[in-house]
């Protein structure tokens, strides 16, 4: 019995005891190769905190969790975009490297340098262009015969944001005259405005107190174009915009009317304005077409010194979208169409413009 209780009680012990670590010693031939694992483990981490690595066939559509989704999204992106940029870094270095001898730089192809060729594109030396200008009915303005005398009004019954959508563009127009019309066709509005001297009606349309649509028919003559609006922005709805425009007759500022249409639309943009801008004001308003959309911006320019300017918008600001061209004076049912906009034409195309 004694025996038996000693061998218990010394396994017992020996189980309760602490085991002592056998240190080995390390030989110094294994110790590159440790500093090598370590140096691998190194580069692992170094790996992992640069970003992720993803398979070829990865994607993330795949991820059912919307939020692990998204943020392997946002990961991705951020990826891709380093990648960019050290691939622009390095294109910037070998072009320093190569010097003079670098190859040319790409030209980033866009939708307006892929722009399919139009045949009515405008050569302004054209003698055929310039007997066409001489004739039209804009003739007696740039001949300087008659001065621009406009009239603004609107649909019937216009909400608050469409009246001072008007009231400011009357502001931008110099001899422009705010009428609100109160049920009057606009028919009979023409007539009236001949016999007044006007020389352009621009009716605002509205939609769910929204201006939509612009009507600008210019008189006695015609033509009459009808617009789409979009995109409009009073002046207290724009931020750092400078004070109000002054009385000053502003300078007009026409890009990119090429075709015999573009043409047509910017000479009636410009008859809406006098002939001698006052420089005084440094005023100048823009209408830029781009891709078949007309962008109105009005600006002052503020001399900093003498190399640097300055601008500021004064507003409103609009798009506008060319919807139809007819000859004469409005006339919504018998009148003559020089042009329509088709949406669903069958030759439609993305690179292909008309103004």
């Amino acid at each position: 019995m004694d025996s038996n209780e000693a061998t218990t009680s010394e396994s017992v012990s020996k189980k309760k005891g602490k085991t002592k670590k056998v240190k080995r010693k390390v030989k110094p031939d294994e110790a590159p190769v440790q500093e090598m694992g370590q140096a691998e483990g190194e580069e692992t981490e170094k790996k992992s905190v640069s970003g992720p690595c993803f398979p070829p066939t990865f994607s993330v559509s795949e991820i059912k969790n919307k939020q692990r989704r998204h943020a392997m999204f946002l990961k991705l992106k951020e990826e891709k975009r380093k990648q960019k940029l050290e691939l622009k870094k390095k294109k910037k270095k070998e072009r320093k490297a190569l010097g003079d001898q670098a190859p040319p730089k790409e030209v980033p192809k866009t939708i307006e340098n892929q722009r399919i060729y139009d045949e009515t594109t405008v050569n302004p030396e054209d003698e055929e262009v310039a007997f066409d200008e001489g004739t039209d009915e804009f003739s007696a303005y740039f001949s300087r015969l008659t001065n621009p005398k406009v009239l603004i009004t609107t649909s019937d019954r216009p909400r608050g944001r469409t009246v001072r959508f008007c009231e400011q563009l009357a502001t931008v127009i110099p001899h422009a005259h705010v009428y609100y019309r109160r049920g009057l066709a606009l028919k009979r509005v023409i007539p009236q405005c001949v016999s007044r001297g006007f020389t352009y009606v621009m009716v605002i349309n509205e939609d769910r107190k929204v201006p939509n649509g612009l009507v600008l028919c210019h008189l006695p003559d015609g033509p009459t174009a009808h617009f789409k609006v979009s995109n409009v922005r009073l002046r207290k709805e724009m931020k750092r915009r400078g004070k109000d425009p002054t009385e000053h007759v502003p300078e007009v500022i026409l890009n990119n009317f090429t075709t015999r249409l573009g043409h047509s639309i910017g000479r009636l943009f410009a008859a809406l304005f006098p002939h001698d801008p006052q420089f005084v004001g440094r005023q100048v308003a823009t209408f830029h077409n781009q891709r078949d959309f007309i962008f109105f911006r009005f600006h002052r320019y503020i001399f900093k010194n003498e190399k640097k300017v300055g601008i500021q918008e004064l507003g409103p600001r609009f798009t506008l979208k060319l919807r139809s061209l007819q000859k004469g004076t409005f006339d919504s049912k018998f009148g003559e169409y020089e042009w329509v906009h088709k949406r669903h034409e069958m030759d439609s195309s993305r690179r292909k413009f008309h103004l």
